[in-house]
């Protein structure tokens, strides 16, 4: 059975390849302000330009974030709990070999271990991957539906991957031929 991993498909997109961040600065400096704003809409958040991966030994943006479950699970947690979301979400289905000639690694992101975005990952939670051994997770976190519920009682703006394992790629990615999916459907 064919595993895959999956990543938001960008609003604005150049050529067939996703690259890191970090990469748009030199290449397409325009795109790089647009998709770094996001950064600078909270002081904390600012830090993560500059957060170090370890293991990775690289930066945040030097990476390539994946979802190692498909972004259905997401959107019923969120639904569940009466959270308005956007419908017809596109996400790339991306099949993990397309990730073969890259280092990859698992940010496991546990609740127990995160500080917030200012601080450092802790060690223990970065697991480099080998690609062979890779399969999808196909539950949402316990602690990530918790999380989207008592953000959305207090009425709070909040991501939608807090405690979601993700799967870091250092280098590009081909996507000219991969499937999109909604997330609002289980294909």
């Amino acid at each position: 059975m064919q595993s895959f991993v999956y990543h938001m498909v960008p609003k604005e997109m150049k050529g067939d390849k996703l690259i890191p961040l970090n990469s748009l600065k030199k290449s397409h400096p325009n795109m790089y302000n647009r998709y770094s704003k996001k950064y600078f809409d909270h002081p904390e958040r600012t830090k993560l330009l500059t957060r170090q991966i370890p293991k990775l030994n690289c930066l945040w943006n030097d990476v390539l974030h994946f979802l190692p479950l498909h972004p259905y699970y997401v959107y019923e947690a969120l639904t569940s709990l009466g959270i308005k979301t956007k419908e017809g979400q596109l996400f790339f289905k991306i099949p993990i070999e397309k990730l073969k000639n890259n280092k990859n690694a698992y940010y496991l992101y546990t609740k127990e271990k995160y500080r917030g975005p200012a601080e450092d990952i802790a060690e223990d939670e970065i697991k480099l991957l080998d690609i062979e051994n890779y399969r999808e997770i196909k539950t949402i976190p316990r602690d990530t539906f918790e999380y989207y519920k008592i953000q959305n009682e207090k009425s709070n703006r909040f991501g939608l991957f807090p405690f979601i394992p993700h799967l870091l790629s250092i280098g590009e990615v081909e996507i000219k031929d991969v499937e999109t999916v909604t997330w609002n459907l289980l294909e």
